[in-house]
């Protein structure tokens, strides 16, 4: 436990909580997390379930209608026959991460992982005594792992990749051509990939597709969170290869015994044409909100060489203001009563010269940020 570190970003997240209770108004852009609440249709289905049905324990890997609604999904959308046997439900993304680590990684064994990336994603593999290799990236790759990085680190000890499309914190998406190069090239050297598409969904150029279009060996992990806007509900998926199942399930059995039972009703009404629709139009919501922000900073004088095609999230450059992310992003805090991320969460890969906008609260709000922003700026 002394080698995992806690999220720099709950420090600000306290720290703005307690500014908020002294009355002081806070523009929060720290957090991944939507401002919207659940949809309607999946709060009127969780309702109904609570009064209809028995809440007991379901199976390890979550209520068959459920799985098969996860199955139609990809089908629907993403033109997949992806079998409900392959999918297991969980406690969040976070649990599916879990349980690909739990699966895949043994003592010693090192994972090939972006810098900057999703800090859990580091600690997971540490937990069941592997050991990331971080990998730095930039903008001339997207912020993302390509087949030749991960040629010329892999080692005897690699047992695979964490890659994440679009990706926290740059959201970043890796070209359908790239992924399929990476898949092979790690399935040629006897590796796995675990493919993190929490964000699938949230894509703002044409159509995105999934991992899953290049191979029914890797593992997928997904969640109700992001798109969804179902984040407290603590409900994600994991597609494994069908000759996996088996152990997924008896982690889950063993870690969690099963997923929340009432979130697990909501889910199933998640992917209802009526909710489509609402989810859609929060899309839509969110590209404007990219759109305004992302030139507004760019004014601004932080530096966002490319462009995020997804997620929520503008990993931006503070070269010109500041040389510590962590004590500019307190500074700002402090004197203008903006929370933002320091790029410190994400890595060590000039971590000290980034940090991360989320827009994930309302025009309004994004736009009181930034004025305020220049404010602290010309200050």
């Amino acid at each position: 436990m002394t080698e995992i570190q806690p999220f720099q970003v709950m420090e600000i997240w306290n720290r703005a909580k307690e500014m908020e209770a002294q009355g002081k108004h806070i523009v929060q852009m720290q957090i991944g997390e939507p401002d919207f609440t659940a949809p309607d249709p999946v709060i009127a289905a969780c309702t109904e379930a609570l009064k209809q049905n028995p809440i007991h324990y379901t199976s390890a890997l979550g209520m068959p209608l459920l799985r098969h609604a996860i199955s139609q999904h990809y089908r629907e959308r993403y033109h997949l026959e992806v079998p409900a046997s392959r999918i297991a439900v969980t406690a969040g993304a976070s649990g599916a991460l879990l349980i690909a680590a739990g699966v895949l990684v043994n003592p010693g064994d090192e994972i090939l992982m972006p810098d900057p990336a999703y800090p859990c994603n580091r600690h997971l593999v540490r937990f069941f005594e592997g050991r990331v290799k971080s990998i730095p990236v930039g903008p001339q790759t997207q912020y993302q792992l390509t087949r030749e990085s991960i040629e010329s680190n892999w080692s005897e000890k690699t047992r695979g990749v964490l890659i994440a499309s679009p990706s926290n914190p740059t959201g970043t998406l890796i070209a359908p051509a790239e992924m399929r190069a990476i898949i092979e090239t790690v399935h040629a050297r006897g590796g796995v990939a675990i493919v993190d598409e929490i964000y699938q969904g949230l894509t703002y150029a044409s159509g995105f597709e999934s991992a899953l279009a290049h191979s029914d060996r890797i593992f997928v992990v997904n969640s109700f969170s992001k798109y969804f806007s179902m984040t407290g509900w603590r409900l994600g998926w994991l597609v494994a290869p069908q000759d996996c199942v088996r152990e997924v399930e008896t982690f889950a059995q063993n870690a969690f015994i099963c997923p929340s039972a009432p979130a697990q009703y909501a889910g199933i009404a998640a992917f209802t044409p009526e909710t489509t629709a609402i989810l859609e139009q929060r899309r839509d919501e969110f590209r404007r909100r990219r759109d305004y922000l992302v030139p507004a900073l760019r004014e601004l004088g932080f530096s966002i060489p490319v462009t995020p095609e997804g997620a929520f999230y503008i990993y931006a450059g503070i070269e010109r203001f500041a040389a510590d992310s962590g004590k500019f992003a307190l500074d700002l805090l402090d004197r203008a009563g903006v929370a933002i991320t320091p790029g410190k969460d994400f890595g060590s890969n000039q971590a000290e010269r980034y940090v991360r906008f989320a827009y994930t609260r309302s025009m309004s709000d994004l736009q009181e940020g930034v004025h305020r922003l220049r404010k602290f700026l010309r200050g």
